[in-house]
């Protein structure tokens, strides 16, 4: 069998800022000792990451020498920026900028967020190096076989044709236990919480709608992540004019005002088994 972190041409690494797509970039330049000519490693921050990622992701470049492009979402014709550990937004305003090009919040049927803050800008960089056709190598493992599936039978992000998906942690079999195993023997890792399979509760974007209700109730009792962008997105009061008073960003479930509320009162309203969507790096 073929290595499947070997690289032959452009390639894409889309880095989430998580545990499971940084070692898929740790396994990358073990098996092309360092990172490749024609290959960039991408990381496309919202600003609405916690703190714990972006050092994650400033972590790994430092620890194993290899660049990472911090891209974030702009209104304008360039579509992107290139910012760093220090300049990246903290206070969701790529976020912002994108819910006021639009004037209404994204949900789970049109998420536009993730095309839009994430698969987008990073095309658009990509494409400034003068690449055509690329290779666009994604954390997905093994035991994520819906979207597997669903990535596989597509074989291109929904953005473009011009790119070929890559899933080389799946094509590897690696479990989520793997990754774990992995990260604890290293010297540094992410400090965000993880549940009990294995799984990053905090992850990026920390109060995602993607999540269940449960989840987004239990980081906002712990307190550590300000919810205040959230309530005010729904509420209208973040960008007056651009979305409606009680605009939701998902009709099933609490708003957020109800879930900042149900913290304050430290009340258990919600399914704590229910499933999160899925969201990016794979549609």
């Amino acid at each position: 069998m073929s290595d499947p972190f070997k690289i032959d041409g452009p390639t894409c690494i889309s880095f989430s800022g998580g545990r499971t797509s940084a070692y898929m970039l740790w396994r990358v330049l073990q098996s092309n000792g360092g990172l490749p000519a024609d290959t960039v490693v991408a990381f496309a921050n919202t600003g609405l990451e916690a703190e714990e990622t972006l050092a994650f992701v400033a972590r790994c470049a430092t620890e194993w020498a290899v660049p990472i492009r911090w891209i974030e979402y702009r209104n304008d014709a360039a579509g992107f920026a290139l910012v760093d550990h220090a300049s990246a937004s903290r206070d969701g305003e790529p976020f912002t900028a994108i819910i006021t090009k639009r004037s209404y919040l994204p949900n789970p049927v049109t998420r536009f967020c993730t095309s839009e803050l994430k698969i987008r800008p990073m095309h658009r960089y990509v494409r400034t190096l003068g690449w055509d056709e690329w290779d666009q190598f994604i954390g997905i493992r093994a035991d994520e076989q819906r979207r597997v599936s669903k990535i596989r039978a597509r074989g291109h992000s929904t953005e473009s044709k011009d790119e070929t998906m890559c899933m080389p942690l799946a094509d590897a079999k690696v479990s989520v236990q793997e990754v774990n195993r992995f990260w604890n023997s290293q010297s540094f890792n992410l400090e965000l919480a993880t549940d009990a399979r294995g799984r990053t509760t905090e992850g990026n974007c920390v109060y995602c709608f993607n999540k269940p209700p449960a989840q987004r109730l239990s980081i906002a009792k712990a307190g550590r992540y300000p919810i205040a962008w959230w309530v005010k997105a729904e509420d209208g009061s973040l960008i007056p004019g651009a979305t409606g008073r009680g605009a939701r960003f998902t009709k099933d479930g609490p708003s957020y005002a109800d879930i900042e509320r149900y913290a304050a009162e430290q009340a258990d309203m919600f399914d704590p088994n229910e499933e999160a969507i899925p969201c990016f790096c794979g549609d």
